[in-house]
């Protein structure tokens, strides 16, 4: 008990009893469910089910605004979050227990300063959040539904990796990679971050003055980017949102972002690119 209050992992004798609750059809349901999970080999699977294993066994998950939670939708979240770290110590999920699903978007609060020092507070509606030491807060519709080259789950894990042991900036902890230097990251993280926010700029200006760029008309203008624009908030976002974009659509971001893509692929020890092109 007082290792789940302290927000630690399972143990092992509970992982096992996880593993043995999803069955071989309830296993290949979930991962069907997820066109980015396939061309994983049989070893990478197995090791995907034990991940997943792990997070069902060391967080509980609650409905909220009516929403249930059944076994299916319990192993679809746990399958998706289990992607970043399968090769990766579960350690990095650890300090906080729980995970909130909602049916739809919901509301947050939101306060933020602006340059003359005035403060301005909003609700804003979300689809996911990750709190520093509290939950990690989703829609279930769009976990289940997903957008393309886009993912709600690992984006909110992945902001969880940025913020195990530090505040979230871009940059998660490197103490399990003597191979990557912080001083290597912090520079092909604001590289690529500027070089983004520049491309952003230049799909901006190149919009007709009478298409307005927050409409369906402008997406062909956008979709030329490797990554969702909301990936220029801040270094923070920048790391979840090439999260998502390198699991579930690689090639845009291998292809613009070289040096980017090739750091995350150190970094999460995978090469989703390799592994999705493998299949075409």
């Amino acid at each position: 008990m007082f290792r789940w209050l302290a927000g630690r992992g399972a143990t092992q004798r509970q992982v096992a009893r996880e593993l043995d609750f999803i069955t071989a059809d309830a296993w290949k349901s979930a991962i069907s469910g997820h066109a980015f999970l396939a061309g994983l080999s049989a070893e990478e699977d197995e090791a995907l089910r034990r991940r997943a294993a792990w997070l069902l066994a060391s967080k509980t998950f609650s409905g909220a605004r009516g929403q249930e939670v059944t076994d299916d939708i319990m192993l679809s979240i746990a399958v998706q979050a289990a992607l970043p770290i399968l090769q990766l110590d579960t350690a990095l999920y650890e300090g906080w227990t729980e995970i909130i699903l909602y049916p739809g978007g919901f509301l947050i609060p939101r306060s933020d300063v602006d340059e003359s020092g005035v403060v301005h507070e909003y609700v804003q509606e979300a689809s996911g959040e990750a709190w520093e030491g509290g939950p990690v807060i989703l829609s279930w519709d769009d976990a289940a539904r997903g957008e393309p080259g886009m993912n709600v789950v690992i984006h909110e894990f992945a902001h969880k990796l940025d913020l195990y042991g530090s505040e979230a900036d871009g940059m998660p902890n490197l103490s399990m990679h003597p191979d990557i230097p912080p001083r290597l990251w912090r520079r092909v993280l604001d590289e690529s971050f500027n070089r983004f926010n520049d491309a952003l700029d230049a799909v901006e200006d190149a919009i007709p003055p009478d298409v307005d760029p927050e409409s369906e008309e402008a997406s062909p203008w956008y979709d030329a980017l490797p990554l969702d624009p909301y990936a220029a908030t801040d270094e923070a976002e920048f790391f979840a949102v090439s999260s998502e974009a390198f699991f579930v659509h690689p090639e845009p971001l291998a292809r613009l972002l070289p040096e980017w893509y090739g750091l995350l692929k150190q970094y999460y020890r995978q090469d989703p690119l390799r592994r999705l092109s493998g299949l075409s």
